[in-house]
């Protein structure tokens, strides 16, 4: 499903917000609940460098949104995507009082592990929070009782947005990068930082 697919009314983009991405759309995956509308495809990220993922993953000016299933291994076939430093960044409610989720940001680059040359891909990996995992295995129990047939374990699925980082997207989205956004994309290698305790 690319962006040519996807069946927005004349004006709609689709820019969610890290909140929106998580609550609305991760969420009812993992807990098998629809999604209307269903803009967002099921795509297995790595056997794909980022440059193809036009007209496979929803696609919205220069930002590419997909789920996949977290894995391990993150290598293509020209390359793989590196962890940046920093960790997990938290997702929490717009009231604040929860958290909702977590997002990890990772660059790719081009070559053998782990000799090689960063790119300028960047791919943000939203994943629920341990919190929302253990609620929506509850109702994913109850639903699985229904849907017998699936043997999926979708409490491993995420959300990745991947975007050309030295593309300027057409017109603001309103989610500029906050600093903590800043500084984990600014990190190399977390092996070079020592970071305090």
């Amino acid at each position: 499903m690319g962006e040519n697919s996807v069946n927005l009314p004349p004006g709609f983009r689709f820019y969610p917000t890290d909140e929106e991405l998580v609550v609305h759309f991760l969420h009812r995956k993992a807990a098998l609940l629809p999604c209307h509308p269903d803009v967002i495809p099921d795509l297995d990220l790595y056997p794909y460098d980022p440059w193809d993922l036009e007209g496979r993953a929803m696609g919205e000016g220069n930002k590419w949104y997909f789920y996949s299933r977290r894995t391990a291994s993150r290598i293509t076939s020209n390359g793989y995507w590196k962890a940046l430093g920093g960790g997990d960044e938290p997702i929490f409610s717009s009231s604040g009082s929860h958290r909702v989720g977590v997002k990890r940001y990772y660059a790719f680059y081009i070559g053998e592990p782990p000799q090689g040359d960063k790119t300028s891909w960047v791919m943000q990996e939203y994943r629920l929070s341990d919190s929302a995992s253990a609620s929506t295995s509850s109702a994913k129990s109850s639903s699985s009782r229904r849907r017998t047939h699936s043997k999926n374990d979708y409490s491993k699925w995420v959300i990745c947005r991947v975007y050309d980082g030295n593309c300027d997207d057409d017109g603001d989205d309103g989610n500029e990068l906050s600093c903590l956004d800043e500084v984990f994309l600014s990190l190399d290698d977390l092996d070079e930082i020592s970071l305090p305790h």
